[in-house]
């Protein structure tokens, strides 16, 4: 059952970004994420949003078995306490965890839990990136739950996972499931020494791309980065939210730990529509070759 876009009454809705830094000890990485969420709540966050594989250090800077460790089934200790905290505190929670599926089959995977404290649906990340210090084809299978919304008692959410951020059509199709709010967990940095310019232009790439499918789609955008130096990557947090015109209602540091909490109208997003018909204009009877990996010559 989807969330009423037209109820007046659902309009106001308290989002809260949590960016933060992750150590090897994933006990005390839960623990402070627990915290920041309940500090959250406190300050009247009703969807609190936490960055991708947030209970440990982002795996993925090489190929080494012993981390597949990290990974737990779902419901596991990272879910199970994510809703007892939504449960208790009557918000809803979207976490990202590193999923066994069965031995030897893993997923980067995103829980969306209500404020009855239960999960109402997951996503497993589509695209998985095989870069240098980005290396997740080695420990993720891709995702088969296709690009949903998933309601809850606040929000329709459309989870997606970081390289997915770079995809117009993850991001539409999210929309047309009736996702109010683009949910994007994150783990990007910089790589490598670059001059100033050149890092300003990665990260300004990164967060045009994500502004456009707000555009594109009349939704909320909303991408939590972690912040911090794990090995090769630092991390330039820079979370942000933006409405359903791209503007950027709130943006975190580049160099600590922080809780973004952002008032969003989900009012706008028919207003926009109404204003910016681009889902009119569609030309769905045209865009058959999209689903072609080149068009034919």
């Amino acid at each position: 059952m989807s969330r009423d876009l037209n109820n007046a009454a659902q309009d106001k809705m308290a989002l809260a970004l949590i960016q933060s830094s992750a150590t090897s000890d994933i006990a005390a990485n839960l623990t402070k994420a627990c915290a920041r969420i309940e500090q959250a709540a406190s300050d009247g966050a009703e969807l609190v949003c936490l960055q991708e594989l947030f209970v440990a250090p982002y795996p993925c800077q090489g190929e080494v078995a012993e981390r597949f460790d990290w990974a737990e089934p779902i419901p596991g200790p990272t879910s199970e306490a994510l809703c007892k905290l939504a449960a208790s505190k009557n918000i809803a929670i979207v976490g990202s965890v590193f999923e066994e599926r069965a031995k030897g089959l893993y997923h980067n995977t995103v829980v969306v839990i209500d404020a009855g404290g239960e999960i109402v649906g997951r996503y497993r990340k589509m695209h998985i990136p095989d870069d240098p210090l980005y290396q997740e084809k080695y420990y993720f299978t891709p995702g088969d739950t296709g690009f949903v919304s998933i309601p809850t008692r606040f929000a329709n959410v459309g989870p997606l996972v970081c390289w997915d951020q770079w995809f117009p059509e993850a991001a539409r199709l999210a929309s047309l499931a009736g996702a109010q709010v683009l949910v994007y967990p994150t783990a990007i940095g910089w790589q490598f020494d670059e001059t100033p310019e050149e890092d300003a232009a990665q990260h300004d790439a990164w967060e045009t791309v994500q502004r456009a499918h707000a555009i594109a789609n009349g939704v909320f955008v909303a991408s939590i980065n972690r912040v911090g130096q794990e090995d090769g990557i630092r991390f330039w947090g820079q979370s942000f939210v933006a409405d359903p015109f791209g503007r950027v209602l709130a943006r975190a540091s580049s160099e600590k730990e922080e809780t973004l909490l952002v008032e969003c109208d989900l009012g706008l997003i028919e207003k926009v529509r109404r204003d910016w018909p681009f889902l009119r204009d569609r030309r769905i009877d045209a865009y058959g070759d999209l689903t072609k990996r080149l068009r034919d010559e």
